[in-house]
C-alpha cells in the first residue's frame, strides 16, 4: 500500500492533516510510524465506529439527498471567515456538473461512523497510534460542530500527544485553513521544530 515511502526515499515526514486529510494521514502513520517524525491534527480524527454527532449525522443525509450541492456555499458554511466571492467561486469551479459533485457527495457515507467495514481496520490503527510517541499536537477549532471536543481521544491514548505539549485551540469553524492560518501554520512550524526536521 505504501510502497512509494521507499520508493521516494521518504523519512522523518511531519503530517498536518485536516478532514479526510486524518481519516486518509493518520492510516498511513499507522501503516508507517517508522517514516514520521510528528503529527498536526485540526478537525479531523479516527472514527471506529462510535454513533455520529449529531451536526455529521445531518450533514451525511444532506449529502445524500439534497438536490442541490454547492461546495463553495458548503465550504463557505463551514467557516466563521467570510470568503470573497473569488474563493467561494474556486471552491466551486472543480465541481461544476452533478457527475463532478458525486465523490464529494459520498465521502459523508464513507466516514466509519456507525456500522461500517472499516471499523476493524480503524481498530488496527488506533493500537499503532497507541504506541506512537513522537511530537503529536492537536489544533482544534473552537467553533466546529462536527470535531469540537475530538482532540480528547488523542491527548489521551496517542503518548505523542500525551508528552509533548503543543496542542492549542485555533479560533474558526471546520476548515480552518481559511479561517485560522496563520495558527494552523504556527502549529506545523513548532511540531516540525520539537520533531528536529
Amino acid at each position: 500500500m505504501l510502497d512509494w515511502f521507499d520508493a521516494l526515499g521518504l523519512d522523518r515526514v511531519v503530517l498536518a492533516c485536516q478532514d479526510w486529510g486524518s481519516l486518509v494521514g493518520l492510516r498511513m502513520v499507522a501503516a508507517r510510524p517508522d517514516r514520521f517524525a510528528g503529527v498536526i491534527l485540526s478537525n479531523g480524527g479516527l472514527p471506529e465506529g462510535q454513533d455520529p454527532p449529531p451536526a455529521f449525522a445531518a450533514w451525511r443525509n444532506f449529502s445524500k439527498y439534497s438536490p442541490v450541492f454547492p461546495i463553495g456555499r458548503i465550504l463557505q458554511r463551514a467557516t466563521t471567515t467570510k470568503l470573497p466571492d473569488a474563493v467561494v467561486a474556486a471552491y466551486d469551479a472543480p465541481f461544476d456538473t452533478r457527475a463532478s459533485k458525486a465523490g464529494a457527495r459520498i465521502f459523508p457515507s464513507l466516514v466509519p461512523l456507525g456500522p461500517n467495514v472499516a471499523v476493524p481496520d480503524q481498530k488496527a490503527a488506533w493500537k499503532v497510534l497507541e504506541q506512537f510517541d513522537k511530537p503529536f499536537t492537536c489544533c482544534f477549532s473552537d467553533r466546529d460542530p462536527i470535531t469540537r471536543g475530538g482532540d480528547a481521544a488523542f491527548r489521551e491514548r496517542v503518548p505523542g500527544a500525551r508528552d509533548h505539549g503543543l496542542h492549542r485551540t485555533l479560533s474558526g469553524g471546520h476548515f480552518i485553513q481559511e479561517d485560522d492560518p496563520e495558527g494552523f501554520v504556527a502549529a506545523i512550524l513548532d511540531t516540525a521544530k520539537l520533531a528536529g526536521v
